[in-house]
């Protein structure tokens, strides 16, 4: 920080950044929805309940992240569910066995939202229909059909 003396008053002049390292997705949203009203949050939140998933209290994080990234809002927790049962086996805040189950995130949350910003951005999944994406997030012949099984289960509409 360097000290100026100017008309007698003393001032401060420095740089101003944000700390290294921090992905966009890792800062707080900037949204005005208010989830609470959201019939997809009483969706999500009784699906995620009836199976007991820890992934319940992050219900509006994962809407948050599906209306940021425009992805169908059930496709985050319904990888979260197949991948990990809506977060009763994640390790490292990883609710999707992103990277084999190997990828640490700094919460839960900050997992949801870096993957969603994955699959809206990344060259692999960019541009993709769902079947497609499933298809290059886990090449199994049977995943995408029951990831797309846990979608209708959390919602029959989109």
């Amino acid at each position: 920080m360097i000290r100026l003396l100017a008309s007698g008053s003393l001032m401060f002049a420095g740089m101003v950044s944000s700390p290294l390292g921090i992905s966009p997705v890792q800062t707080p949203a900037q949204t005005s929805h208010d989830y609470r009203y959201d019939a997809r949050l009483k969706s999500l939140a009784r699906f995620f309940h009836r199976s007991e998933c820890p992934a319940e209290k992050y219900a509006a994080a994962f809407l948050e992240a599906a209306d940021k990234y425009a992805l169908d809002w059930r496709l985050l927790p319904s990888l979260s569910f197949v991948e990990t049962t809506g977060g009763k086996s994640a390790r490292n805040n990883n609710l999707f066995g992103w990277d084999s189950g190997r990828a640490h995130f700094p919460s839960p949350v900050a997992g949801i939202r870096e993957v969603g910003y994955r699959l809206k951005y990344s060259s692999l999944y960019i541009n993709k229909k769902l079947d497609k994406l499933l298809a290059v997030y886990n090449p199994d012949a049977e995943y995408g059909q029951k990831v797309k099984s846990i979608m209708r289960r959390i919602s029959a509409t989109e």
